[in-house]
């Protein structure tokens, strides 16, 4: 497999403020677990004014370590990089005591279902933000200008904050140094997560910050391969199936082994998001529908 040198050597002290560069701070929820690791990051741009990146779960404890951090501030602007519950369900809580309006692509499956997704485990089913933006909007805040580059993929609303002439990027989950990122359909789509990393690689920003654990420092490598690595599991979907493993449960066993027995059905959930790419593609076909449960082959 491609080689990702994954940074978990991160701690943060939760509820405090901590400053993560000039003019970027960081409140820390608690909340950490096999998917958000040591926590949510909510970030803090600015001073005086003040923009803020994922207000982060629905948790009093964090927003008022939040609110707290900012007294005699004033948050201006929610942005909102997607809709799981890690990221912005306390984002209401915030506007109720502040009036902070929000700023996001969508509410929940907005870049992929015209109405949205009825009901998907993990998302904020009840955010709908006061400004929509869109890939390439420039957002006025925090006495800078922050470009939305729209990164569908981990979610179809998900949108990455560029911090004009600084070269940083918050990268929400799109791109994280901890981990891969989890592709779960029915939001979840493969083929556009792969076309918002080769976007990224096209962009040559300077540093990540991803809402999970610390920055990323040098991403043009990094990002080279997160592509690689999502090639390699491609390439062995393919070898699976030309051995007679047609089914994604039997897949995982072979392509991840040793995996924490949380993490299996995640895992389940990314390969099963290969499948529907390969398929479209036509590089594999399903001897019926094309389901988590399905059993599949070679086209040829």
């Amino acid at each position: 497999m491609a080689e990702l040198h994954f940074g978990r050597n991160y701690s943060c002290d939760y509820g405090a403020v901590e400053q993560v560069a000039p003019g970027i701070r960081r409140v820390t929820a608690r909340n950490p677990s096999k998917f958000t690791f040591k926590g949510t990051g909510t970030y803090i741009l600015g001073t005086g004014k003040v923009a803020v990146i994922d207000a982060g779960p629905d948790l009093p404890d964090h927003v008022d370590a939040l609110l707290s951090a900012l007294d005699g501030e004033e948050i201006t602007h929610q942005l909102i990089t997607h809709t799981h519950t890690d990221h912005s369900p306390a984002a209401a809580a915030v506007k109720k005591r502040t009036g902070a309006a929000t700023y996001g692509f969508g509410p929940h499956g907005a870049g992929r279902f015209p109405d949205g997704v009825p009901m998907e485990a993990g998302g904020d089913m009840d955010f709908v933000p006061d400004h929509t933006v869109a890939h390439g909007d420039i957002i006025e805040a925090a006495g800078t200008q922050i470009e939305c580059v729209h990164t569908p993929g981990h979610t179809s609303n998900h949108i990455c904050f560029a911090l004009a002439g600084s070269g940083a990027l918050f990268t929400g989950d799109h791109v994280m140094g901890w981990s891969t990122t989890v592709v779960s359909p029915p939001d979840g789509d493969m083929a556009a997560y792969m076309a918002s990393l080769e976007l990224l690689a096209s962009r040559g920003d300077k540093i990540y910050y991803p809402t999970h654990a610390g920055p990323i420092t040098d991403p043009t490598p990094y990002v080279a391969a997160l592509i690689e690595h999502r090639r390699e599991r491609e390439h062995q979907i393919m070898d699976c199936l030309g051995r007679g493993v047609g089914r994604i449960a039997d897949m995982v066993g072979e392509m991840y082994p040793g995996l924490d027995p949380e993490l299996v059905s995640a895992a389940g959930r990314s390969v099963f998001s290969h499948i529907i790419a390969m398929a479209e593609r036509g590089d594999i076909i399903a001897d019926g529908p094309i389901a988590a449960d399905g059993d599949y082959r070679k086209v040829n």
